[in-house]
């Protein structure tokens, strides 16, 4: 998988949202794929996310959201661990996202957005990378 050993990554729930299904399989499948995953559970807000993320020192943060307040919360979780001191660690997210707000939600940092139907091992791979991306920016 990389060089460095396991992949830190943090699986979060932002907002008011209590669907943990999808986001609960994602984590289970990047474990068995090799990642390390740090899972926050449900009702997380942006700056509780990110001061995990901080502290756990994660490669990449994902997020989920089936409440249709991506739009805000994404964003809100990119802002909060610039705030943190982790402005260079990569978001993505998935959930029920309209085609229409993955292009906004690009352009505000979210690195890869996932929605039904994702292939898990297009989700890994793309985790994968952005953890690789992450770590090969830092100084050791």
């Amino acid at each position: 998988m990389n060089t460095r050993g396991k992949l830190r990554v943090l699986i979060g729930k932002p907002g008011l949202d209590g669907h943990d299904r999808g986001a609960k399989f994602i984590a289970r499948a990047l474990r068995d794929a090799g990642f390390e995953v740090i899972y926050t559970g449900i009702r997380r807000t942006p700056d509780q996310i990110a001061a995990a993320a901080v502290q756990e020192d994660v490669a990449a943060v994902g997020l989920s959201s089936m409440s249709g307040a991506h739009l805000k919360l994404f964003p809100a979780v990119v802002k909060a661990l610039a705030n943190a001191g982790g402005p260079d660690i990569p978001v993505l997210g998935g959930g029920v996202i309209p085609d229409e707000d993955i292009v906004l939600l690009k352009e505000q940092g979210i690195a890869s957005i996932f929605t039904p139907g994702t292939p898990v091992a297009a989700i890994i791979e793309a985790f994968t990378q952005a953890c690789e991306q992450h770590l090969s920016g830092r100084v050791e």
